[in-house]
């Protein structure tokens, strides 16, 4: 090859092919063509390097799901679509959970320029085990020799593990295994086993895939401070934080129609009938919109904090498109085919996923206009290259994108690797004096990002002297009413009817069927942000962070005996597998009164809680307008059955194909 050929990476995925002709002198020949690359893939400390370059893992599992047809693809057309799919949406790396695809997927990357970690066709942990002298064991030597063979020539193969979470005396069997095929085939490197955090170290291994540093710190209040630093582990190999995110969004009926294979969404199709039997089958999309838009900002808070961390080597989500099985686990941004559902594009995503992210470390998301937004500004740099010629700037605008403040930092250059300062942005925020939402963006380059922030005012005056105020339905809130009047009734903490339903800001995890109803059981809300409900608390369709110390273990209302129709300003979005018709904030006619009810905390530490604070004026202001005239009529025995303890609707197990004893666990 000399000195002058090209080398492979995911920057320029220079690709060789090898041809070669035997012949004789009865003019008989036979041939064979050979796809390679020339790359050095290996480790600097707990980094990895590509030709001398340090880069950052963005990858996704791929979990051999395809509906169309039951199996993997075996053409390079339909791998390439998938690869050029995870380019798109700033991804390098992909992980085969637990097998070996066909060669057209080696291919594929190999021209795309993604990196590989290819496993051994084994999950021992599902009625099998490793190192007790089972079949398995010598199977999976003779497997993994046949894999290097066929496919090691592939630049874009840089990656073995024998398989995912293994059970038995893994330990010893995992540790010959790394050691013996680190000396057969020194080109890729290997690690033991993809593991949750609890599976024992395999300590020879070259790279560690682990799930300890993933995860969001959302039970006190969400801020960019954090990165995984402390769970590193310690390790001196490269780490990469395994099956990150699975953060679920409610299904996508419209995807029903597109499985015309041997494989059917019967699950889908016995979800939307539970919904529709609940009334509620015509917000099926809205749910799914709304949960979507929560599900990507938690997993741009999860990647942006990968991102921050020092000396870490990537991560593998769980995963970029859905996956159909284990309980339909939707935690794809994408859905099982590697289309967009709607509320997400490749460019917004590849602002916080990408090759260069600017990042921003803000203390908190909600501030009072006394106060001063400061902000530590860096970025990640992983473009294989030193950025120059750049001049990195930042800008606070408002919703109308009015810009309040700008200025650039002054930086000449920017290195490789990641936690470059880039400098800090201040910003008082006294001239804000109506409750608003920020944008604060920066960009380097063509490279950007951005994050929201909300200002309310540090003073205001609730107009309710109209306003009959009350936290549970007393004889005066019931005069009220009779006569005409305004009734304020907070159930925050009273409520029965809806008691067994638990409220994260965060959404479902891989899904309740499968971990039998571990909290959070919700996937965030649907609301109007148009409602004049809102006027004074600034709000999109979905959840966001400044929901936070609202939503974070509040009560839901469970609605059954109200009218079929009924409609609540604040709706929370169910488990898929229950459809329970929730509340937070609903209005509603009793006779010739008005009544707004909330059962999330807006009271208490008003002055450490100033969203909630803000929220309650925003209620209270409204009510005391002539806006406040609810359509909807219920009756007293209405309201008195939220605060009524009555059998909480569990699952319909015998609606969902899943084992006996599942299904009486979840009963």
């Amino acid at each position: 090859m000399g000195d002058k050929f090209e080398t492979w990476d995911e920057f320029n995925p220079a690709c060789y092919q090898l041809d070669a002709t035997l012949s004789n002198n009865k003019n008989e020949k036979d041939s064979k063509s050979i796809l390679f690359g020339m790359r050095d893939f290996k480790t600097n400390g707990t980094c990895f390097e590509i030709n001398g370059k340090t880069i950052f893992l963005r990858g996704t599992v791929e979990n051999c799901d395809f509906p169309l047809t039951g199996y993997p693809p075996e053409d390079e057309a339909s791998w390439a679509r998938v690869f050029k799919i995870c380019k798109e949406y700033g991804l390098n790396h992909m992980r085969f959970h637990s097998y070996c695809p066909p060669e057209a997927a080696f291919i594929a990357a190999d021209k795309a320029g993604i990196y590989l970690q290819i496993e051994g066709p084994s999950w021992c942990n599902h009625g099998t085990s490793l190192g007790n002298g089972k079949p398995i064991d010598k199977y999976l030597y003779e497997e993994t020799e046949r894999i290097l063979k066929e496919y090691g020539n592939h630049p874009s193969f840089c990656m073995m593990a024998y398989g995912n979470e293994p059970s038995g005396n893994y330990v010893n069997y995992l540790i010959d295994w790394v050691t013996f095929f680190k000396k057969l085939d020194p080109r890729h490197l290997y690690t033991g086993a993809s593991t949750g955090g609890s599976w024992k170290v395999i300590p020879n291994s070259e790279f560690m895939v682990r799930a300890k540093p993933r995860g969001l710190p959302y039970t006190r209040q969400p801020q960019t401070l954090f990165d995984f630093s402390d769970k590193l582990e310690d390790f001196k190999v490269p780490y990469i934080s395994h099956e990150v995110g699975q953060y679920c969004v409610f299904p996508d009926f419209s995807e029903i129609k597109k499985y015309t294979g041997p494989l059917k969404a019967l699950n889908f199709e016995l979800f939307q009938e539970d919904l529709k039997d609940q009334d509620m089958g015509g917000q099926g999309h809205d749910f799914m919109l709304a949960s979507g838009k929560l599900q990507v900002l938690c997993y741009k808070a999860e990647i942006e904090a990968a991102l921050r961390t020092p000396g870490f080597a990537g991560f593998q989500l769980l995963s970029l498109n859905d996956y159909s099985g284990q309980g339909t686990a939707l935690v794809g941004m994408l859905n099982v085919f590697w289309e967009e559902k709607g509320y997400l594009t490749s460019p917004e995503f590849k602002q916080f996923c990408n090759q260069v992210v600017p990042l921003a470390r803000i203390p908190k998301f909600v501030y009072m206009n006394d106060e001063t937004f400061t902000s530590a500004i860096e970025i990640a740099n992983f473009s294989g290259a030193e950025l120059t010629s750049v001049t990195p700037s930042w800008k606070i605008a408002d919703a109308k994108g009015t810009i309040i403040a700008k200025g650039t930092f002054n930086v000449a250059s920017i290195p490789q690797g990641n936690c470059i300062s880039l400098g800090t942005i201040s910003q008082n925020l006294s001239g804000i004096h109506k409750a608003e939402k920020l944008t604060i963006d920066v960009s380097v380059g063509s490279y950007s990002n951005n994050w929201n922030i909300w200002v309310y005012p540090a003073r205001l005056t609730t107009p309710e002297t109209d306003i009959y105020t009350c936290n549970q339905l007393d004889s005066i809130a019931i005069e009220t009413l009779n006569r005409g009047g305004k009734v304020y009734l907070n159930a925050a903490g009273k409520v029965e009817s809806g008691k067994d339903v638990v409220q994260y800001f965060t959404p479902v995890f891989w899904n309740t069927s499968w971990f039998k109803m571990k909290p959070p059981h919700t996937t965030g809300f649907l609301c109007d942000p148009a409602h004049p409900a809102f006027a004074d608390f600034p709000t999109e369709y979905h959840s966001n962070f400044q929901w936070w110390e609202i939503v974070q273990n509040a009560q839901a209302m469970q609605l059954d005996n109200f009218p079929k129709q009924f409609k609540s300003i604040l709706q929370p979005i169910d488990t898929w597998f229950l459809n329970r018709k929730l509340s937070m904030i609903f209005e509603a006619k009793i006779g010739t009164g008005k009544l707004l009810v909330c059962s999330a905390d807006l009271q208490s530490d008003p002055e450490k809680r100033p969203a909630a604070r803000q929220l309650l004026f925003s209620l209270k202001r409204y009510m005391s307008s002539s806006k406040f005239n609810p359509q909807q009529t219920v009756t007293l025995a209405d309201i008195r059955s939220i605060f009524e303890k009555k059998n909480a609707k569990g699952f319909d197990a015998h609606t969902i194909d899943m084992p006996d004893e599942l299904k009486k666990s979840l009963k």
